[in-house]
């Protein structure tokens, strides 16, 4: 990709090929899933799931393990995509192209699903989804459920009570999260270039050795009503006083030892911006994150980040953290913890 055209050509096949995957995905029955993934995804295919799905999984395995169980417990689904775009990988080869989506599938949950109990009634799972395409075919694959949100949904709540605020989350404020076609390569650029300047300012403050800092500088890159969408167990906040005081002090006060790994991929398209790591990073508790006692433990956090930019600051971040596997470095199987109570 030596060109602008060339990138341009890369993007829109990479969306052609995920986009033909997702319609053939919404309207699969459970005895097509195999056929489905040998027509769309490589020999060498690598794929990584949010706890305890597993990673590096092939193909046959994501069928058996992932899709097929998922299918059985929601017979009716739908899969509600918010956000679609696709970018060069800002964190490694620039070669690598993929693409970002995310929103919930929202279905019947009729079947225990991780021996989580159905509820016979409309359950909704957030999801975000990182495909990297070559030529016609997907190569890897990093799909985040937010497993917790929907034990909470079956009266399973494996955690103390959050800082913030846990729903239904809505897509972006400007409806315009479906990026289909083509975009401005410089609205992109122009996003790609606040979301590094934001990671710039925090790796600041961390290498400043302060866990606090006054509003005024996220302001730097954040709308002062911005809204971030955490996980089930730390929830959303609205507000930069409010972001800081119901995840960014909980979180920067009660982990230690922070070391960043960087991300797998990082990419933007117009507005939109999106990355995920395999670590981001490790880090070791304190006391008071997530409400949980200190630990002299290290463990690894699996993190996405998606982006809106409104002008020249940031508005909207959806966030999704592999809870679950932070929870079993640190000796608490949520899952297991599930069954025992039953």
């Amino acid at each position: 990709m030596n060109t602008a055209l060339d990138r341009q050509e890369a993007i829109r096949n990479a969306k052609s090929v995920v986009r033909a995957y997702h319609d053939a995905l919404d309207v699969a029955e459970v005895s097509h899933l195999g056929d489905l993934l040998r027509r769309f995804v490589s020999a060498d295919y690598r794929w990584r799931g949010s706890y305890p799905l597993g990673e590096g999984l092939y193909a046959d395995q994501v069928q058996a393990t992932v899709l097929e169980p998922l299918w059985q417990a929601f017979p009716t689904r739908q899969w509600r995509r918010d956000i679609f775009f696709a970018g060069q990988n800002d964190a490694g080869n620039p070669a690598e192209v993929w693409t970002c989506s995310m929103g919930h599938l929202m279905g019947l949950f009729d079947r225990p699903w991780l021996g989580i109990p159905p509820t016979g009634r409309i359950a909704s799972l957030r999801f975000a989804e990182f495909h990297q395409v070559r030529g016609d075919r997907i190569v890897q694959t990093g799909l985040f459920l937010d497993v917790i949100g929907l034990m909470q949904q079956a009266g399973c709540n494996p955690m103390p009570p959050a800082t913030g605020c846990y729903f239904v989350y809505p897509g972006p404020r400007t409806h315009d999260g479906l990026l289909f076609g083509d975009s401005d390569p410089a609205e992109g650029v122009a996003t790609l270039a606040l979301l590094n300047r934001m990671i710039a300012d925090l790796d600041a403050l961390n290498r400043s050795g302060q866990d606090r800092c006054p509003p005024e500088y996220l302001a730097r890159t954040w709308h002062t009503d911005m809204v971030w969408y955490g996980p089930a167990g730390i929830g959303a906040s609205m507000s930069i006083p409010r972001y800081q005081h119901q995840h960014q002090h909980p979180f920067r006060e009660g982990l230690t030892d922070k070391v960043y790994h960087g991300h797998v991929a990082r990419l933007a398209e117009g507005t939109y911006a999106g990355f995920f790591g395999w670590p981001n990073l490790t880090n070791r508790p304190t006391g008071g994150f997530l409400g949980l006692p200190a630990s002299g433990i290290a463990s690894e956090m699996r993190v996405v980040d998606i982006y809106r930019r409104e002008g020249d600051r940031l508005a909207e971040n959806w966030v999704f953290i592999d809870i679950p596997w932070y929870l079993k470095q640190q000796g608490l199987d949520i899952f297991a913890r599930m069954r025992e109570l039953g």
